[in-house]
């Protein structure tokens, strides 16, 4: 969180009067406990001195910074109870689900709880004998009318315990204790304690002297974590080097936090100096995987932590959070995770062309955009992101994941700047972005970025026509001639085959009844038949239907074009009609060499340029 704008939280929280004296360092403090780890517990107090007499509104986050949506982590506070310095009990009124009101202190507050903790991610947190996970606005309370004081965090491991602690918090004489400067950076602040492996490098090359900590809780080995941080120092290097030199670490330190452990859930939450990775897959069979994550929260480091769409300033940490400029901020950091593995030389160009498919494939075979544009798609990340809710929803048809059409939509900017603008890529407008927002922190707004795309071009033309069609409209980017020119070939995978669904609806087979499981998409030969999510299918050319087996057989016997009678079942009636098959439009990218074709030297340097190294001899 930026210092500025923590100015602005703090103006508005102080009018308030919340019985806090402002500008006072020393008199709030965290000490945090696990003496029921076993059963995913944490025993938690807030001690706060030099208060008015007057009554103190104690919070709890809502939602955190890199979410979306609410996640009402209150659900998981218990045993609440507050006493003053004598140790007398407090009155608490609890006027909503997230807020409580102490009154009667004598100028001491120790505010307490249990937080259950067992979800192990970036967004919540997770206790257990091997380690505590915490993402501080899943964890700790705080009282309005503080944001902008300093907060003294410590942290009491169990007895007999090796835990360490890893963290972007401010370190001290004791290794269990640190310090925020303010509200802003605790809760952007998430915490690993466990016995985990340290791996730590400077920034390679820079005058800076940056320290880069890899916190690794897996159950691998010493050789996997060397290995594993190998690989991440040179993405490390790569993403400098599109930006030509590393953010302004607070602390003099960038930490990843890296939980691969079998019982946490898959996630990448990006923070300030520190980022949060949590995956299933071990060093030994996903090292790769795990790595794309790595790469996209470190590049968030520059784009959405300091290159920050106003949008989400300040951050409100109980309420939803809108943006329009996800596509930009989150999309484009999605285009350039992958890139920058390429760049370091991980995968070849066969690899990343293959790794291109399940987005593309999503992407443009998606009848999402007859509904909203990127700037509108991102808007509806409160629904999406992490959300959850009851009733059935249109997404499959109504929505493109602003991750994935943003990263198309960086894609195809890329290669058209290559294409069209002489020794210009993305990577400039990147630069740009950093230079005029990033380093100073300033907020951007999406005119914002028009107009630096216009800048880095020299064509205001160029840049009003790309953001009229592409991103205020919905027009996707005619991306097969831009692959061609490095040598990419963009084609159906299965040219000639019939289907009656377009991937995404799936049919379940169960006890001899088709059921299709999903919403089917518009456009696709189900939809057009009138046939619907929970229908089941009974025959298609008169020949009924029990298994998959049957179902691509009488596929396999036709042609896309070809008309067939179809029998269904829905909500319990029998219904007959007929549908269209298509060609299956499953799409694949491939480099020329793989496809037989010939590569030309224009092709070569073109791609070179593209997906080689961008780290200079001296870097």
């Amino acid at each position: 969180m930026k210092q500025a704008i923590l100015l602005i939280l703090a103006a508005v929280y102080v009018t308030i009067g919340c019985g806090v004296q402002t500008n006072v360092d020393g008199n709030i403090r965290y000490d945090i406990r696990f003496p029921n780890a076993a059963h995913h517990e944490a025993e938690i107090t807030l001690t706060i001195t030099d208060l008015d007499a007057i009554p103190v509104k104690v919070s709890m986050s809502r939602t955190s910074p890199g979410r979306y949506a609410l996640h009402e982590f209150a659900k998981n506070v218990y045993n609440v109870n507050a006493i003053d310095g004598e140790g007398d009990t407090l009155d608490i009124f609890q006027p909503d689900l997230h807020n409580w009101i102490v009154s009667g202190h004598n100028g001491t507050l120790k505010f307490s709880y249990t937080l259950y903790a067992n979800h192990v991610d970036g967004t919540y947190s997770g206790v257990n004998e091997q380690h505590a996970h915490l993402n501080i606005p899943a964890s700790l309370v705080w009282a309005q009318g503080t944001e902008m004081q300093n907060m003294t965090i410590a942290f009491h491991p169990p007895e007999g315990s090796n835990w360490k602690v890893a963290t972007q918090l401010k370190s001290t004489e004791d290794p269990y204790v640190f310090t925020a400067p303010n509200f802003g950076y605790l809760m952007d602040s998430p915490t690993e304690l466990s016995n985990f492996m340290l791996r730590e490098w400077t920034v390679p090359a820079d005058t800076t002297n940056y320290n880069i900590r890899l916190a690794l809780h897996h159950n691998g080995t010493e050789k996997q974590a060397d290995e594993y941080a190998e690989m991440a120092k040179k993405v490390v290097e790569e993403q400098i080097a599109v930006y030509g030199e590393p953010p302004s670490y607070d602390y003099g330190s960038y930490t990843f936090i890296a939980d691969y452990l079998p019982y946490v859930y898959g996630d990448g939450m990006e923070h300030r100096n520190s980022t949060i990775l949590t995956s299933q897959r071990s060093l030994e069979e996903g090292a790769m995987r795990n790595l794309y994550t790595l790469s996209h929260e470190y590049f968030h480091g520059w784009n959405v932590e300091r290159i920050r769409p106003q949008s989400l300033e300040p951050f409100a940490f109980q309420e939803a959070n809108v943006s329009g400029s996800l596509w930009f901020a989150e999309g484009f950091t999605s285009y350039y995770d992958d890139l920058i593995v390429r760049r370091a030389g991980l995968i070849d160009d066969r690899e990343y062309g293959l790794g291109w498919g399940g987005t593309l494939n999503y992407v443009l075979n998606s009848p999402g955009n007859q509904f909203y544009s990127p700037v509108e798609m991102s808007m509806q990340a409160p629904f999406v992101d992490a959300a959850t809710s009851v009733d059935d929803q249109n997404k499959e048809n109504t929505f493109i994941s602003y991750y994935s059409w943003g990263a198309v939509i960086g894609l195809g900017l890329d290669l058209k700047l290559r294409t069209e603008f002489e020794n210009i890529t993305l990577d400039d407008y990147m630069r740009a972005m950093w230079q005029t927002y990033g380093i100073p922190e300033k907020p951007y707004r999406l005119e914002d970025l028009k107009n630096t795309l216009a800048k880095v071009t020299g064509n205001r033309q160029f840049a009003q026509d790309f953001f009229d069609r592409h991103i205020y409209g919905s027009d996707m980017i005619e991306l097969k001639p831009l692959f061609a020119n490095a040598g990419f070939l963009l084609r159906n995978e299965f040219p000639g085959k019939a289907v009656i669904s377009y991937g995404s609806e799936r049919i379940n087979f169960k006890a001899g009844r088709p059921t299709i499981t999903e919403n089917t998409l518009i456009g696709s030969p189900l939809y057009k038949a009138g046939i619907d999510q929970d229908d089941v299918l009974i025959s298609l050319g008169g020949e009924t239907i029990t298994n998959a087996r049957d179902l691509q057989r009488i596929l396999n016997a036709h042609s896309p074009g070809d008309t067939l009678g179809v029998s269904y079942e829905s909500v319990g009636e029998r219904y007959d009609t007929t549908l269209v098959l298509v060609e299956d439009p499953t799409l694949e990218l491939l480099p020329y060499e793989q496809a037989g074709m010939e590569v030309t030297e224009e092709m070569k340097t073109f791609r070179e340029s593209w997906l080689g190294s961008k780290v200079t001899s001296d870097e």
